[in-house]
This record gives structure tokens, sequence and C-alpha cells, in this order.
């Protein structure tokens, strides 16, 4: 028998290809689950290149690859398509010593590819799909290791299994066309309209007799719980509040509960809209209720297929050995009960000793309170727990470290086990305190030059005494700047007590502590909506205030001791509105004859930089200035971040 033969599959072709493309993931999207795969094979194996690989017809394509930067190349050139003739996979020490492979372009070629290990993904039938494998452009006469052996195979098996369950919720979603075709051609859809303020829903038939009411009371229209007394009663509290949050501001209404009527049990799903009036608040909620009792069915025949993945979990606690980072798991009610070798590698303490709550003791004594009320918070919300804290090293000392955890969750969303990692970041963090240091000690530094500038032009001023309106000028201006420098910069935490926090009415607050009166109180009263506050507006808005509230001082409402000044923000419809008021001043004549330097600064602040408007309004009572602004004007950082979440 000749090598061809000994090699001939027990396969068709054409089935194979048949079973591949039952999947439905050829020319996909990369996904987290498969990537996280080749990833940890790559770490494990410690190879460059790894890739979840599928032989098509003509080509093999990567639905996951790490080293090549390239999602298919040609089957010609494959040594995958070799490992479909083997029975289990393939090594291969040493690519250029092998007959089979030592003129391939990929070997002779960049990028030299000496190292392949590879091991099968195939059907529940038993067809080839593809492979899971790691190259090296080195060769390995030794092969792997039986820990990288047993992970090559394990993860090989988790790729099968995502496979899997692909093409289940590809059935699913088929299931689901075909259910709502069907839906739409028995009328199993019904609509509502609730006069919310009447508490009085109107419907029509197809609705009624979904939640047990003769149509004929429900074209007349009936009080809402009429209607909500055939919803199973677990699912009441739900329904009640996806009620209330469409009502109090998001619109959007979605629920899924079970009805019973005649003791039967079946799942809708509800969607509608709340209206509002102009006051906001709701008037109506029309929608729609759709019987989806067979997608239920499919789901929970899916979630059986889901809960094949649980089988490996042995073998994926001897992978969590092998990881770099500190792996831990937790019972629901958040009881510590696994912990891999890293944990005690890194802490070096007893295997078992922080079971339970024993892991708060090697934890730094000044970040226990500030863990626990994080994880008391995620074990009662079910939100992802991440912080960073000090953990006790196996030398005596803490290391930074960051926590992470999610919760897993059954078919019903109750929380079956968290598992956390904890990564070891204390040399990023030096870093950042290094980098902390050199931003206060350039900040101090421009606080000086402010300074020198402003001594400068006073004893410029002196030798040149013509310039002295000038100077005086120029040099409040400056002051302004510093006052917004001071606002904005790094803080100590002895310094940062004394500017408070980061919003545009303290900021503004602290630009008008030299206008009080004798008592030391405001004669620039602010009121209204408050908005967070960066560095990247903050020079605008220092110069904008420092002149109008200077302006004010000289000819203005602050220039008599009874005047005042109201000044009120806003937001409005993705807008914000700064008002300017001046009251109890001399009577304003009417606009200026022409505009000043410091009337150009101040329209030059808000249109230039800030990306707004100015108005002004020369009213014989006083002085009115309307400043219109973008909403994310004043924090153009945040919201930047908040675009790009």
């Amino acid at each position: 028998m000749t090598r061809q033969d000994t090699h001939r599959p027990s396969w068709d072709e054409n089935e194979r290809l048949e079973a591949l493309r039952s999947y439905g993931v050829l020319d996909t999207e990369r996904e987290v689950a498969f990537d996280d795969v080749v990833n940890l094979i790559a770490e494990i194996c410690q190879a460059p290149i790894a890739v979840v690989n599928l032989i098509d017809a003509d080509r093999q394509w990567f639905k996951a690859e790490r080293g090549l930067g390239v999602r298919e190349t040609p089957l010609a050139t494959s040594f995958c398509a070799k490992a479909l003739l083997e029975q289990d996979g393939m090594v291969v020490p040493d690519a250029a010593q092998d007959p089979r492979f030592a003129c391939n372009p990929l070997v002779t070629e960049a990028p030299h590819l000496r190292f392949y290990a590879g091991r099968l993904l195939k059907s529940p039938q038993g067809l080839p799909l593809g492979t899971l494998c790691v190259l090296d452009t080195k060769p390995r006469p030794q092969g792997l290791t039986p820990l990288q052996e047993m992970a090559l195979t394990t993860l090989a098996g988790q790729v099968t299994s995502q496979l899997e369950l692909r093409r289940a919720l590809l059935e699913r979603d088929r299931s689901e066309k075909a259910a709502r075709l069907a839906i739409e051609a028995s009328a199993y859809v019904g609509a509502w309209d609730w006069d919310i303020a009447a508490d009085r829903v109107v419907a029509d038939e197809r609705f009624a007799w979904m939640y047990g009411v003769y149509p004929a009371v429900a074209r007349q229209g009936a009080p809402i719980d009429l209607f909500r007394a055939s919803v199973h009663p677990d699912d009441g509290p739900r329904l009640t509040q996806d009620i209330q949050r469409a009502l109090e501001g998001e619109g959007g209404f979605v629920s899924e509960y079970r009805l019973v009527v005649d003791g039967a049990t079946r799942w809708v799903l509800a969607r509608g809209q709340a209206e509002y009036d102009r006051s906001g608040a709701a008037v109506r909620l029309p929608g729609v209720a759709v019987d989806i009792t067979e997608r239920k069915q499919i789901e929970t025949n899916l979630a059986e297929t889901a809960r094949a993945l649980s089988e490996s979990e042995t073998r994926f606690r001897v992978l969590a050995d092998a990881m770099p980072q500190m792996v831990w798991s937790t019972l629901p009610d958040g009881f510590h009960d696994y912990y891999n070798a890293r944990w005690y590698e890194f802490t070096g303490v007893p295997v078992g000793s922080t079971d339970g709550a024993g892991w708060n003791d090697i934890l730094h004594p000044d970040d226990q309170p500030r863990a626990w009320a994080a994880w008391r918070r995620s074990l009662e919300t079910g939100e992802p727990y991440e912080i960073e804290y000090r953990l006790k090293h196996h030398d005596g000392g803490y290391r930074w470290a960051l926590a992470r955890a999610v919760a897993i969750r059954d078919d019903e969303g109750r929380i079956t086990r968290w598992f956390g990692t904890c990564t070891d970041i204390d040399e990023l963090k030096r870093l950042e305190q290094g980098r902390e240091l050199v931003s206060q000690e350039l900040s101090h530094r421009i606080k000086n030059i402010f300074a020198v500038i402003t001594a400068l032009v006073a004893l410029s001023a002196r030798q040149h005494p013509e310039a002295k309106g000038f100077s005086a000028s120029l040099r409040t201006r400056i002051a302004a700047l510093a006052r917004a420098h001071e606002f904005v910069r790094p803080h100590t935490e002895t310094s940062k007590t004394t500017v408070g926090d980061t919003t545009l009415h303290s900021f503004l607050a602290d630009l008008f502590k030299a206008y009080a009166d004798d008592a030391g109180e405001p004669r620039v009263l602010i009121s209204g909506d408050d908005a967070v506050f960066d560095d990247q507006a903050a020079t605008s808005v220092a110069l904008l205030f420092h002149e109008l509230a200077t302006n004010a001082a000289k000819y203005g409402s602050l220039s008599e001791k009874a005047g005042i000044v109201f000044l009120s923000t806003a937001r409005q419809a993705g807008r914000f509105l700064l008002t300017w008021t001046e009251r109890g001043g001399p009577a304003v004549q009417g606009p200026p004859s022409r505009s000043g330097f410091g009337s150009s600064l101040a329209t030059l602040s808000v249109e230039g930089q800030l990306g707004g408007k100015l108005h002004r309004e020369w009213n014989a009572d006083g002085l009115k200035v309307i400043v219109d602004l973008p909403d994310a004007a004043l924090s153009r950082r945040r919201a930047a971040i908040m675009a790009a979440n």
C-alpha cells in the first residue's frame, strides 16, 4: 500500500465542506471567545503564532489568529490541510527536515516556519473542520511539553464547543424567524394603548385573548390591573420595574414575562414607547405584545448546549495554574473557595489559608475597608468588580495589584459563581507616581513663570509711568490665567483641598472672591445647573469672566456699593447657557461707541475657543450677557471619552 493510500481520508470531501458551512462561521468578524483561545495557547506554548484554522475548498481561513496579520492563505501552502489526514492532529518538530514541508514556501521563504503543532477540530460526526495550532520560526526537537500538549487538546475541544454553540445559535435564529412568520400568520401579536392619567387600556382582540380579557371589554377600555391579573406572580415585580423605568424617562419599554390563562402558561415579549406632555410627565404608553413561548423553548434547548462547555472545568483549573495572573473564584455569596498556583506563589501563604474571608488579611490595612465596600457592592448588585489595592508579597512587602471579577449566571439570571483575577501592576504604579511628580514639578514651574511675568510687568511700569494703566490691565489678566491654572493643575493631597471641586460653580466662586463686599459676602451670585469642568476650558472661561467682572467693577453694577450681579447657568437641549445680569449700578446709556480690547477678548474666548455664541444686551437697568455653549464645551476630554465608549 502506498503512502497516498495509507492517508486516504475515510470521509467524503463534499460532506466535510457541507458540515463546515453549516456552522455559518466562514468570513465572519473576529470574536473574543476565539481570540482568547489563540492568545492563551500562544502564551502557554510560548509560540509567536497561533491560529484557529478552518479548511475551506481552496483556502485556509482563520477565525482567530495571533502573529500572522492575515485572515486567510492559499490551501497549497497549508500545514493544517496535512493535519486533516492525521487521526488527532500533527506535530512537526522541524519542517525543514520533513519531506512533506521542506519545499513549502512558508518554510523556504518568509516567515521561515520550522515548528508546527495542531489538533483537529471535528464535527460530532467525526468530520474534520480545521485545527487549533501553534507555529514557531525555530525548530523544537522535543516538541511540546505534556502541559502544553494537554492545553492544546483542551482548548481545541473548547473551540469545537464554541463552534457547536454558534451552530445552535444559528439554528435558534432560523427557528425564531420561522416562529415570527408563524406568529404573524396565526395572529399571535396583540396591540394596546394605555391612557396613564385615566388608567384606561384599550386593546385589540388578539391582545385581549392573550391576557384572558373579553375582547368587548378590551375594545371599550379597562384598568391596567385587569390585564395584569394574568401575569405570573413571580414576574409581576420585574414587570412593574420595567414599566416604571419607561415612565420615568427612558421612554422605551421592553419586558418579557409569563401569562397564566385558563391554567396554561405562555411567555410574551411586550414592547412600547412612552409619550410625554410638555412638563415631562408620561401620559400614554402604546405598544404590542408577542407570544414568544416557542422561542423560550428553543432557548432552553440552547442552554443545554451551553452547559456542555462546563464539562472541561477540571482541565481549565490546570490551565489556570499556568496563567501569569492570579486567578480566584468564589461561591455566589462571595465565599472564596479557589485560588490558582500563581496566588500562592505571589503571597507565599499556605494553601487554603485565604479561603472564605481570609484573603482580607493579605490586603494592606489601609486598603481593606475600600476593597470590602467594593466587593459587597458587587455581591449586592451583580456588577463587575474592579479595584486597585496593595497585596502582601511573599517577601514581606506590599505590591499594587489590579483585581477584577465577573459573575457567572444560570439560565434564570441567578449568579452561580464569581471568577476573578489579580494582576501585579506595582511597576506600572511606580511609573505613574514618577510621572505625577514630574507633572507637579512642571506645574510648579509654570506657576512661578506667571509670578515672574507679573513682576516684570510691574517693574517695567515703574520705569515707564505712561504705561501704568496698561500694566495694571495686563497684570489682572495674567492673574486670571494664573487662577485658572491653579484650579486645574495637578495637586498633592495637601494642596488640592484649597481650590475646591472641579466644577464650573466652584471655579467661578473662587474667581469672584476678589469682588466680595466688606463683610466677605459674594456680590456675584451664582445659581442653576453646575457642570463638570476641565483644564481645556479653564483659560477661556477665566478670561471671559475676568473681563466681565473687571468692567462691572469699573463701570457697571459692581462700581456701586449696592450693586450686584446674577450669574445663572442652565443646561438646555444639548446646550449650556450662562446669563450674566447686572443690577444696582449706574444707568446704562446704550452700547459703547467702539469695542475695546477686553470685549474682543471675551468674544474670542467664547466663539473662538469654546465654540459658542456671545450676546450682549445694553438694558437701562444693567448689562446682560448671554453665553450659549455646546454642552460638551466645558469638559471636552470627558465628552471625547464618552463618545469613544
